[in-house]
């Protein structure tokens, strides 16, 4: 069954799918495409997935369902988080389905491949599952805009605070690829920053099912706290065998890197009380997240979105708004004119697209609270702190991107 599913999987990301969800306003002309290249059956699915065509589905609604007098389609495939999967899935929309934006991307490697195939093809890349950092640092480009999260904020969120609050020696296990190296890496330069020392680390294949072993390497390391550098169904599995072990209870900390309300979901409040984890949106901010998450958990059996979620609508949103007061859907018009206007929507207010691409959003340091603290569903977290953008982005002068002038 495992080869039948993988094999259908892989037919999804060879082509956009046959019926695409559209929605669509009263026109004869060309329609506006948006390409979501995401994970539909891997790790990051819960997390992204369909949730974020629902997302950008509600940016369409928001802007009446067609801009420049046309309408607009979503197309999203399966990249399976696969470099080449991804890069061909995103030149074949571009040359044969007329895509005007490519957006998602899910994993990191899969990620930087699209970027490089949307530089080639002045096509801009609204860029939301990748968190790598190299996004907007060696390997930016004039079209991508990198939203939500990276690796540099993440760290930086959560291992100043561990670090600070006593847990100055880690231990990683880390993804064994892109996006794992670089959270590690930009972790391990907030943690020394913050004084503390890095013991060891170990890399673990993606998709892993078993992390007993790498669990055991990590407690025999003597560190107070275990770096988790993975995220979706493998952080999921790390945090839950981690409590099956009885780490917590011996005093090892957890830092959950890259965590979402819908990894807290899955594995039960209980289980994830007391964690810490940094991004820059909660569905439970404030009324206008509130009322924004409603909609889409109409939709959704119930649940409520998460940050790549919320993510999709905010670039989605700004992009069409652009393209209408740019009046055109030209890559180097839209970019321009995206970078030159804040972004306004149910969490953003005023926020700056900078040169090299970084959307310089607050970010915020989350607490899972006890079941016993919360009052109503899907309350699941406390704000710990909230961080500036000037103190969560890497310094723009830091990043290496050939876009940022001396």
């Amino acid at each position: 069954m495992k080869i039948t599913r993988r094999a259908a999987l892989g037919a999804l990301a060879a082509a956009p799918l046959a019926t695409p969800g559209i929605i669509r306003a009263q026109s004869t002309s060309k329609p506006i495409r948006i390409g979501l290249l995401s994970d539909m059956g891997g790790p990051y699915r819960d997390v992204g997935g369909p949730g974020n065509r629902l997302a950008v589905e509600l940016a369409i609604a928001d802007v009446g369902g067609s801009v420049l007098g046309r309408p607009i389609e979503v197309l999203q495939g399966d990249d399976q988080n696969k470099p080449d999967i991804a890069s061909s899935l995103a030149r074949e929309w571009i040359d044969s389905q007329g895509v005007d934006v490519l957006a998602d991307g899910a994993g990191s490697s899969a990620g930087l491949a699209i970027q490089q195939t949307a530089k080639e093809k002045k096509r801009i890349y609204l860029i939301t599952g990748p968190a790598t950092s190299d996004m907007t640092g060696k390997q930016c480009s004039p079209y991508g805009i990198h939203w939500v999260y990276d690796t540099y904020a993440l760290a930086h969120g959560t291992g100043n605070a561990l670090t600070k609050a006593g847990g100055d020696t880690w231990f990683f296990i880390t993804a064994d690829y892109a996006f794992g190296y670089a959270l590690e890496r930009d972790t391990v330069a907030a943690v020394q920053a913050a004084g503390g020392k890095v013991l060891g680390s170990v890399k673990a294949p993606l998709g892993t099912a078993d992390f007993s072993s790498y669990l055991v390497q990590a407690k025999a390391s003597g560190a107070k706290v275990m770096g988790f550098a993975n995220a979706g169904t493998d952080l999921q599995n790390c945090i839950k065998q981690a409590a099956e072990f009885g780490l917590s209870q011996g005093g090892t900390r957890m830092a959950t890197l890259l965590m979402a309300i819908n990894d807290v979901h899955s594995l039960g409040q209980k289980t994830c009380e007391g964690l810490v984890y940094t991004d820059s949106f909660y569905w439970d901010m404030s009324d206008k997240t509130r009322a924004w998450s409603k909609r889409w958990s109409a939709k959704m059996n119930g649940m409520v979105p998460g940050l790549l979620h919320a993510g999709n609508y905010a670039a989605a949103t700004h992009w069409l708004k652009a393209v209408k007061a740019a009046g055109t859907t030209d890559a180097d018009a839209v970019a321009a004119q995206m970078k030159a206007t804040p972004v306004n929507d149910m969490y953003n207010t005023d926020v700056k697209i900078r040169e090299d691409g970084r959307v310089m959003h607050e970010m915020h340091l989350w607490q899972v609270k006890t079941v016993a603290e919360s009052k109503y569903p899907y309350d699941y977290c406390k704000e710990v702190v909230s961080i500036a953008p000037a103190d969560a982005w890497r310094p723009l002068a830091e990043g290496g991107c050939t876009l940022v002038k001396a």
